[in-house]
């Protein structure tokens, strides 16, 4: 089977756990007979220092026409710290988000058993955990209306939900669900913001036509400590984008680092797979990033392409590295290996095995 793959390194280490995603994509070509054909494209700050858009059209056509599009990171300090900045890299993911029609945002959370002690959290709170975030990606207060009063003194971000945006997110969530445990918990803030209201009256309606599916509500600081106290009461989570954004980062603690979450960020036509971490610039360079998430985006890949043998592979070579401790060093500070020699490890062992 031939695929075309849209290539997004971005920012940071984006371009070195990329790399390392590329090698085990290559060593899966080999193995059972795929061609994957990979363009590059520019964005965020790396595009706005080469041509002053941190989405230009060139990437955005290049992604139009790709059956997937793999993406690093992005983000910079020079951006990042200065408050006043007019164009931003983030700017650049949430225009591709948008214009791509990405709304539906996955990210399982799993805890590896070899990796229980990694965890802040205690073993026994842990162990079995496997759940999945459903997040809206392209509404929300992150596309509201924003701005200053003329006096600069007041600020304003709207929060914006259409019945028809949390109708789609939905329908994913149920039908993964089906495939699951069949429960579903709804996290929002219902008790104050009227979009939340809205959420539960659509959900609640939806529900009646999954009847295999259980559901339950939480206000998003329950849910907050409820990750904490007992992660492994969750199945499938749905959510908005903000509260989807903040609770899958405080998800990552479960499994030992952030640089082990994938996701895919799903709509109608296409999709984009992505490590949830972020650029890291401290990491850059040195040879310490973690490229698991981003080989496990690529399993999540593989899987949206009927791949699903060949995700498989990716997913269990993943997890006998981390048996075998040949890790990165935000998982083992002592004897933790290189960016390189993790991504090697992966690409030799779907090869000869």
């Amino acid at each position: 089977m031939k695929k075309n793959i849209a290539v997004l390194s971005g920012d940071g280490i984006g371009p070195e756990v990329i790399k390392q995603a590329r090698k085990s994509l290559d060593a899966i070509s080999k193995k059972f007979g795929h061609t994957f054909e990979h363009d590059e494209g520019l964005v965020g700050a790396v595009a706005i220092d080469q041509t002053g858009d941190p989405l230009p059209q060139k990437t955005l056509t290049l992604c139009s026409q790709a059956d997937a599009i793999l993406f690093g990171a992005i983000g910079d300090p020079k951006y990042d710290n200065d408050p006043q900045a007019k164009v931003r890299p983030e700017q650049g993911l949430l225009k591709l988000r948008k214009d791509m029609g990405l709304y539906c945002n996955v990210r399982p959370i799993t805890a590896y058993p070899s990796l229980l002690d990694q965890s802040p959290l205690k073993n026994t709170q842990i162990q079995g955990v496997d759940f999945v975030i459903y997040r809206e990606l392209t509404g929300g207060i992150y596309f509201g209306e924003k701005g200053r009063s003329i006096s600069g003194e007041q600020a304003y971000d709207h929060c914006t939900y259409s019945k028809a945006e949390i109708q789609r997110i939905g329908r994913q969530a149920f039908e993964a669900a089906l495939k699951r445990r069949k429960k579903i918990t709804l996290v929002d803030k219902a008790n104050v913001l009227e979009t939340s209201r809205l959420w539960r009256e659509i959900i609640k309606k939806m529900a009646a036509d999954y009847p295999e599916v259980s559901i339950d509500f939480l206000f998003v600081d329950n849910a907050a400590m409820q990750f904490i106290l007992n992660p492994k009461q969750f199945d499938v989570i749905l959510t908005e984008n903000m509260f989807g954004d903040i609770l899958s980062d405080e998800a990552s603690v479960i499994g030992g680092s952030l640089g082990l979450l994938p996701s895919a960020s799903i709509g109608d036509k296409n999709a984009m797979f992505e490590p949830i971490h972020g650029s890291y610039p401290q990491a850059v360079g040195k040879n310490i990033a973690n490229p698991m998430a981003s080989v496990l985006s690529a399993a999540m890949m593989l899987d949206h392409f009927g791949m699903h043998e060949e995700s498989r592979q990716l997913y269990s070579t993943v997890e006998h590295a981390i048996d075998q401790k040949i890790c990165t060093v935000d998982i083992d500070p002592i004897q933790g290996r290189g960016t390189e020699e993790v991504g090697d490890f992966l690409a030799e062992w779907i090869l000869n095995t």
